[in-house]
């Protein structure tokens, strides 16, 4: 059992330097808009949006968790939508962390005369600060029979780090269309984003690496069943590399008249990783969301089926109601 778990923390350490994982990652990935497509950039009903979102996961196969925490603010100007984003990712035993800082801006503009069809359109752009304290990484060549065996690391280890911290820059883009008529059976959705879009070189030991280019295509629709009660199916599939990734979800909502309120829920399905269960509730402006991923892929066998926790806050300030349906993609 030591092994299998050794093994699989081993595996995942070195994951989080290849190309598949060079990103954050977050499974209720629409419950923050503007990681998910720069062209939600001020796209709701209200004066300002603030959003946060934490995520932990792997603690059931090693000592050190593997962290994430968003924070966003944007608001919408006429057609145009302005906002920022601060993310701060971190991951093994070496401490590897990563934080960005993200403006964004999007305009969004009907393409018929009710306003019913709607396309968006929006750019981020930052800075991103990559570090690691690779003196608290062991390599293979530090390993020593003596003793029972164990890493010695005053063993040299060969590696040839020219520091400990990296700054890149970060831009990304995005489109998407939606039908914001209200009163309707269907609200379908559609996006596509792409990040990384100048691949910027990335190295803590002078090679030539670049971050490759990270596409997310995302659609949906919301199905309102009655006055009080809608689904939403939606689809989201992310490419990098030769890794893809694919995820379909089922949101629900029911609304509570006696206490204002709508109970939301969801189920998602992360292709042969992880199988996630989401409740929350949205009450006035205010929008609070927990989900918990069961690992289901071959590292279950070690996690017992434990994965990660996540918890996501949105907030919308709203100074007045407004009196007429306003651009709002039904997500």
């Amino acid at each position: 059992m030591m092994i299998h778990r050794t093994l699989s923390i081993l595996f995942i350490v070195c994951a989080s330097f290849s190309g598949r994982s060079q990103d954050g990652h977050l499974s209720m990935y629409d419950a923050a808009p503007l990681f998910l497509n720069p062209a939600m950039t001020g796209v709701f009903e209200g004066n300002w949006r603030l959003h946060a979102q934490y995520r932990t996961q792997w603690k059931s196969v090693n000592y050190k968790p593997y962290n994430a925490a968003l924070l966003s603010l944007d608001l919408p100007k006429g057609k145009w939508g302005f906002g920022g984003q601060i993310m701060n990712f971190r991951a093994g035993i070496g401490n590897y962390n990563v934080v960005q800082g993200l403006a964004s801006v999007a305009y969004t503009t009907p393409v018929d005369k009710q306003k019913r069809h709607n396309i968006s359109f929006g750019i981020q752009a930052g800075l991103a600060q990559k570090s690691i304290e690779y003196q608290l990484l062991t390599y293979d060549n530090q390993y020593t029979t003596a003793n029972g065996g164990g890493f010695d690391q005053t063993i040299s280890s060969n590696e040839d780090f020219s520091g400990q911290s990296i700054i890149v820059p970060v831009t990304n883009a995005g489109f998407m269309y939606f039908f914001a008529k209200q009163e309707v059976r269907l609200n379908p959705f559609l996006g596509v984003s792409a990040f990384n879009l100048i691949q910027p070189r990335e190295s803590f030991n002078n090679v030539d690496n670049k971050l490759p280019i990270r596409i997310y295509g995302h659609i949906g629709t919301r199905i309102n069943i009655t006055e009080t009660f809608y689904l939403l199916p939606k689809v989201l599939i992310m490419q990098q590399r030769k890794f893809q990734e694919q995820t379909y979800a089922l949101d629900m909502g029911f609304y509570l008249k006696g206490s204002d309120m709508y109970l939301i829920g969801g189920l998602i399905y992360r292709n042969a990783d992880a199988g996630i269960i989401t409740i929350g509730a949205k009450m006035d402006n205010f929008v609070a969301k927990i989900g918990y991923d069961v690992n289901i892929s071959t590292l279950s066998t070690v996690s017992s089926g434990r994965g990660g926790f996540e918890i996501s806050f949105t907030y919308i300030h709203q100074k007045n109601k407004p009196q007429t349906a306003k651009i709002c993609p039904r997500l």
